[in-house]
């Protein structure tokens, strides 16, 4: 039954020789479909695989072996990577670029489903198969003298982590305030991306609030330009977070993005492959890069600060008091972004335990315990995943800030935004 069952599957997904009367962009469209179809029937298995799907109903499975069916599927992607070589060699420009695109989309495919199935690598390899990159690491020194630079700029007494536990609490959004504050930083975002892009004229979100995650914000994109974005409330939301977040999840990040790829690719285009967005794919280097970058591209300089100063703060009902040396502290944490990898890599790679993982976080990222746990469950369910944060937001800065003016920069952003950009496009000279 197991070998029926194998063969059924093959069967499922081998339809990839159309006859030579096809156009070979009708060849690669058909391709397309056995990627969505692949990545649609191992979702089925493991719940975190596709991150979005709006194509076409027909393409999703209707029924799934009992039995994870690993080898199988790593057959069939080794097969549709085989077919996109060829075309990746013989095709026109357009046609070479969407099959590199999709052959590394199934590099992170197969490594996916080796972890699914037990099998991991160390958290380079894992994070080069995943994501194509391998990023950077830092010693424990680099962060304590991150550290060290607070000690002028915390005010009061105490120790380091006292004393900025103390600032930062002054900085909590009350819970009655929240709704507000994030549709209203919403809203100013959504205008300071209209400045530079037109937008599909339906588009928009819903917004809900939940708990329980190990994320602090999502956007589920729903396809026809539309999203659910969820704001996490387990733990405390700081003031800045609002204007991250809503740059993150909604403008001009991960809402702006999978609609510009639904508009000006697979709408116009009918690039069908576009449809589906695998989680663990180079794809959300891109994606997780380019949203973080969105937050300083959309509220450039000192337009942040004086945003929380001016807008949010009176709003929340808190006073400016210690307001610039919060700012300065946040700054220099900003520069602590790469310690969750660090962490990860000691935690797979058996060199700390959970309990030092946690400690770690909390001693060298000033994180408290609640904190530190809840990235640890992030940590845990999503793997070398953190590096899309942190070096994709890197590599997205390095190649938008090539150009010197903001206009130039929103239009660069665009380009990234609309196109199969690869990995490599962001680490070429």
């Amino acid at each position: 039954m197991r070998l029926i069952s194998a063969l059924l599957l093959i069967s499922l997904f081998t339809a990839c020789n159309p006859s030579k009367k096809l156009s070979a962009d009708n060849n690669l469209n058909r391709i397309a479909e056995q990627y969505i179809k692949l990545a649609l029937y191992i979702g089925q298995y493991d719940g975190d695989f596709v991150d979005a799907y709006y194509g076409p109903e027909n393409l999703k499975p209707s029924s799934k072996n009992a039995i994870f069916p690993k080898d199988s599927l790593v057959n069939e992607i080794r097969k549709l990577s085989d077919n996109l070589s060829q075309m990746k060699l013989h095709g026109s420009t357009t046609q070479k670029k969407r099959a590199g695109w999709i052959i590394d989309q199934l590099r992170a495919f197969e490594e996916r489903v080796e972890i699914f199935s037990g099998k991991t690598k160390k958290f380079n390899e894992e994070a080069l198969a995943l994501f194509n990159v391998i990023p950077p690491h830092y010693a424990d020194q680099h962060y304590k003298d991150l550290l060290n630079q607070l000690e002028t700029t915390l005010p009061g007494k105490g120790s380091l982590p006292e004393r900025f536990s103390s600032l930062t609490n002054r900085f909590i959004i009350p819970k009655e305030k929240i709704d507000t504050i994030f549709r209203t930083t919403i809203a100013e975002a959504r205008k300071r991306t209209l400045n530079h892009y037109a937008l599909p004229e339906n588009e928009n979100f819903k917004l809900e609030y939940v708990t329980n995650k190990p994320w602090s914000g999502y956007n589920w994109y729903k396809g026809n330009y539309q999203s659910v974005i969820q704001i996490n409330l387990d733990g405390p939301i700081f003031i800045e977070r609002a204007i991250d977040l809503a740059c993150h999840e909604g403008y001009p990040g991960h809402h702006v993005y999978n609609m510009l790829l639904e508009q000006n690719l697979y709408r116009s285009k009918g690039w069908k492959e576009i449809s589906l967005y695998p989680l663990f794919s180079p794809q959300s280097l891109i994606a997780e890069g380019s949203a973080n970058y969105g937050i300083d591209l959309a509220f450039p300089g000192k337009e942040k600060n004086e945003f929380i100063k001016n807008v949010l703060l009176p709003l929340a009902g808190m006073d400016t008091m210690y307001l610039d040396q919060y700012l300065d502290a946040l700054t220099i944490m900003k520069k602590l972004n790469f310690l969750r990898n660090d962490v990860a890599a000691d935690l797979f790679e058996n060199s700390i335990e959970e309990n030092g993982a946690v400690s770690k976080l909390m001693t060298l990222g000033l994180m408290g315990k609640e904190s530190a746990e809840r990235n640890l469950r992030f940590i845990k369910k999503y793997r070398s995943y953190v590096i899309n944060y942190n070096y994709g937001l890197e590599l997205i800065t390095r190649y938008i800030e090539k150009e010197t003016s903001t206009n130039e920069r929103w239009k660069k952003f665009y380009f990234l935004l609309s196109n199969p950009v690869s990995t490599k496009d962001l680490t070429s000279p």
